[in-house]
């Protein structure tokens, strides 16, 4: 599988959301999507230490195993977990990164991410003790998520002379959802870090499941009235059936104008989609053989517009 850098790192363009880690997938579950990437050349796996209540690391940690040095390992800190574990200040960043490392089995994190911005502590504080962190080998590399093109750059005006920085920005990217488009990817590309979308198939939208005029398939997140069932909109639901007829006419599915279309965008590195089976990842992994044209990419525009 061809390979991009993030900062110092080599990741594969497809990489593993494991967010279905611990809850929706045991170890066993687990092993066998792992060992299906792993065959599939897919070395980039991203977490976080709010998944499935902290155990989605304890279970990604438990299905590597010895396998650790084969993979690009990357999650997040700063979301909330409870009252005393959230946040960005240096105190928690410090007992976060030793949870972490504990959970997930490693002696080091190779991408670790601000999940989200924190407005009550100094970006340069922050920065601060991640730069300790990458000192003392207990991280490779530092990235950023959630965050605006303007708080992008505070980041990067914050960072004293030879410390650590942030080298990616990891957010919500799709056809769905072009947001990034405006400000975000634009800076990505000017300060050349590396971008990592994540809710690719816009929470299975994209996958080629959801087809108008055909049964939806029952118990996924966006059908079992959770939080992600609005996403299920009948304009959405349009805009997929174009976007699906478009790939089709040109011998190609859904899942790979998804995947091929964001690769295609310049700061991209890699490509994060969760999966519940080694079918899915093995499907992720091979989605990504389609170079569009110029001519392509106007008519996806068009479809979209």
């Amino acid at each position: 599988m061809e390979r991009r850098q993030i900062g110092s790192l080599s990741v594969s363009v497809v990489g593993l959301g494991c967010n279905n880690f611990g809850v929706r997938l045991d170890v066993q579950a687990t092993t066998a999507v792992v060992d299906a990437a792993l065959e599939a050349g897919i070395n980039f796996f991203d977490t976080a230490d709010t998944y499935s209540g902290t155990k989605g690391e304890e279970v990604l940690g438990r299905a590597l195993g010895k396998r650790r040095e084969q993979v690009v390992l990357a999650t997040k800190f700063g979301s909330k977990i409870d009252e005393q574990r959230r946040g960005a200040a240096p105190a928690y960043v410090r007992r976060a990164v030793e949870d972490s490392l504990r959970r997930l089995e490693t002696d080091r994190i190779d991408l670790y991410q601000l999940h989200r911005p924190d407005p009550s502590v100094p970006i340069a504080d922050t920065l601060g003790v991640l730069d300790v962190l990458v000192r003392e080998g207990k991280v490779r590399e530092i990235g950023c998520s959630n965050f605006s093109a303007e708080q992008i750059r505070e980041a990067a005006a914050a960072v004293k002379q030879g410390a650590a920085r942030f080298v990616s920005v990891q957010n919500e990217y799709s056809l769905l959802n072009r947001e990034p488009e405006r400000e975000v990817l634009p800076e990505c590309e000017r300060s050349g870090l590396a971008f990592i979308p994540y809710f690719p198939l816009a929470s299975g939208l994209l996958s080629g499941k959801y087809r108008k005029g055909r049964p939806f398939p029952p118990g996924t997140r966006i059908t079992d009235g959770g939080r992600f069932s609005s996403f299920l909109t009948e304009e959405r639901v349009e805009r997929v059936e174009a976007l699906a007829a478009f790939a089709e006419s040109r011998g190609h599915t859904l899942l790979e104008l998804a995947f091929s279309w964001l690769l295609g965008r310049k700061p991209v590195a890699t490509v994060i989609a969760g999966a519940t089976s080694a079918a899915q990842v093995k499907g992720n992994a091979a989605a990504t053989g389609w170079k569009l044209t110029a001519a392509e990419l106007a008519e996806v525009d068009r479809l979209l517009s």
